[in-house]
């Protein structure tokens, strides 16, 4: 089996690649679209704006691809930024996104004893059974950095929920599209097994 790693200049990719490098599978790195065609699982990692991310995907040509990929039934695995701009549009910089899942991302608004963007350890309520999460435990813990969140349109989309100044989307299943908002790759033994789980379906 051979892992693409979508590079379109949003960061985080060395922490992506150690991870799939401990969990000893094949993975390549590109910023052109057709360098991974060849490859059977897709990961859409991401930190940074949610604007400046959607130029730099459309003048590579990723939104196409990402579309026929997905209606090849091939699966692919979207992280933070990579989690956000699968929908429609975000407030951040009023971007109009992949449109990849129906829904929209928000702003967290202020409130008192809260801090935006959300930085640290939280927990993931599971909505419904899901393969992503198999094996690891109810409480575990994973890692956020965010200070926007997905609100999918269709509900049933949502596989897991977390709680910061309100409940939240932070993981999603569409398909062969999953997505999550925190960082498995930053969130030790059981982000690695979140990981090891999206490439063993």
């Amino acid at each position: 089996m051979l892992v693409g790693v979508v590079d379109y200049k949003a960061g985080n990719l060395t922490s992506v690649r150690s991870a799939l490098s401990c969990l000893n599978v094949s993975f390549t790195v590109s910023d052109v679209p057709e360098e991974l065609r060849r490859c059977d699982k897709l990961i859409f990692p991401g930190v940074g704006e949610a604007g400046s991310a959607m130029d730099v995907l459309r003048k590579a040509g990723w939104p196409s691809f990402f579309s026929e990929w997905l209606k090849s039934g091939k699966d692919m695995l979207g992280i933070c930024l990579g989690h956000q701009i699968i929908f429609e549009k975000s407030e951040e910089s009023h971007a109009s996104c992949l449109g990849l899942i129906p829904g929209e991302v928000r702003r967290f608004p202020g409130s008192s004893g809260f801090k935006v963007p959300q930085i640290g350890w939280n927990t993931v309520e599971r909505k419904t059974a899901s393969p992503l999460f198999r094996g690891i435990p109810e409480d575990a813990d994973f890692y956020f950095v965010h200070s926007y969140y997905a609100v999918p349109a269709d509900e049933s989309s949502v596989i897991g929920t977390t709680d910061y100044i309100s409940r939240f989307a932070s993981a999603v299943w569409h398909d062969t599209l999953f997505s999550v908002q925190f960082h498995p790759e930053k969130s030790g033994r059981y982000g690695l097994q979140l990981l090891d789980n999206f490439l063993e379906m």
